[in-house]
């Protein structure tokens, strides 16, 4: 039996191995990954870990030997360069050709990177997406070293949030009109404004990156669309990521912003699963990807269920957090299509809950685990309190829920 293959040793790869395995799945399972590290956290990558208050070995999502323990195949730094489906194959590029009977991808996602002909190829000019890039770009997080920041999104954010408590002098640029401008309400995008501009960091909004300039292939310099030039040591790129699709392309699968699965995280093909950051999939009539570590887990754990035969369906209950200095943001359901945002602050602690109508759609919360605990409870069961009562400091957020 050629049992079941799964690219990707990310979050969703490891969490889809090991719910197999935890369901009883009897038969060969290989996991194969592109990095030479058994799967780990990303999100400490721009926060804990940059800042030294993480080791790599506490990055592993399991210790290396849990996998042999299990009889699950590790293939590390090692890529797949092709999926024959009608032999039920993957090609790697040591040119092994390995069996499948069911297929798993959770390749993820990759960043978006700066074009060379911008500087992007420069040396000094780093993603934050794999520990490597983490590893890399470490040396340069030390005090009075210049960086430049080039988006308003919360990589970005946490990473010159990274970088000003090193010391590092930071200069933020964002295209759009504010930070954050493409998830979050104005009333967030102040917050963390002022969060940042009080620790230092130059944030420049509707102000973008024209070039890179180097010398001798190192970046020095940052030329900005307002003609602005910037001596700078060092940049950091956090412009977005896109779902890794070529494997998925190259197969023929359905794509549709990701690699389109059904419920069950099935691709077209009946052997062919998918899941994580890399699929699109149903969600309130329509279709969503989601970009997150509870949705990686989440997802991945009921593909390996229908993997196996269940007929159950994935429904996303979308959350996210994000550190930033001492505040620790967690975010509950999606705010698309709000027209209405209600501010409440007790104690030092601040939520902004999003409406559309009379319907709560998301909650924001800095520092306030109650309100985001309160406010997940009330969207997942699609309750929505009166407005004025959130904004009410006397309010009781728990008796909402009742």
């Amino acid at each position: 039996m050629a049992g079941i293959i799964v690219i990707g040793a990310g979050q969703a790869g490891s969490s889809l191995v090991v719910k197999l395995r935890a369901l009883g799945c009897a038969g060969d399972i290989t996991l194969i990954g592109g990095e030479p590290v058994p799967p780990y956290q990303r999100p400490p990558l721009s926060k804990k870990y940059m800042l030294g208050e993480m080791d790599v070995e506490r990055l592993f999502l399991r210790p290396e030997a849990f996998y042999g323990d299990q009889n699950i195949t590790l293939r590390l730094g090692t890529q797949v360069t092709k999926i024959d489906r009608s032999a039920k194959t993957v090609t790697l590029d040591t040119d092994e050709v390995l069996d499948y009977d069911q297929l798993a991808l959770t390749t993820g996602s990759d960043p978006i990177n700066l074009p060379p002909a911008i500087g992007g190829d420069l040396d000094g000019v780093y993603t934050v997406r794999t520990l490597a890039d983490a590893d890399a770009m470490a040396p340069d997080f030390v005090k009075g070293k210049r960086a430049l920041i080039v988006g308003g999104g919360y990589i970005g954010l946490e990473a010159a949030a990274v970088a000003a408590t090193h010391g590092v002098n930071v200069v933020l640029v964002e295209m759009a009109d504010r930070i954050l401008q493409r998830v979050a309400a104005p009333e967030t995008s102040a917050y963390f404004r002022t969060l940042h501009t009080m620790r230092g960091v130059d944030i420049r909004e509707s102000v973008g990156l024209a070039s890179l300039n180097g010398t001798d292939g190192r970046v020095t310099s940052a030329t900005l669309t307002d003609g602005s030039e910037l001596a700078i040591d060092f940049a950091v790129v956090g412009v977005g990521i896109k779902p890794s699709l070529g494997l998925a392309q190259a197969a023929g699968l359905d794509l549709e912003n990701g690699i389109k699965v059904d419920a069950q995280g099935r691709t077209a093909d009946p052997a062919i699963f998918a899941a994580g950051d890399c699929t699109s999939f149903p969600h309130n009539g329509g279709r969503i990807r989601l970009e997150s570590v509870p949705n990686a887990i989440e997802q991945a754990e009921a593909t390996a269920a229908a993997m196996l035969g269940s007929d159950a369906e994935y429904h996303a209950k979308p959350w996210f957090w994000s550190d930033q200095y001492d505040v620790k943001l967690q975010i509950a359901g999606l705010s698309t299509g709000y027209n209405r945002v209600v501010s409440r602050t007790t104690d030092g602690a601040t939520s902004f809950w999003y409406y559309k109508g009379d319907q709560l759609l998301a909650v924001d919360a800095m520092n306030d685990p109650r309100a985001y605990m309160v406010g997940k409870r009330l969207i997942e069961a699609g309750k929505s309190p009166d407005p004025t009562a959130i904004e009410d400091p006397a309010t009781d957020l728990k008796a909402l829920l009742k």
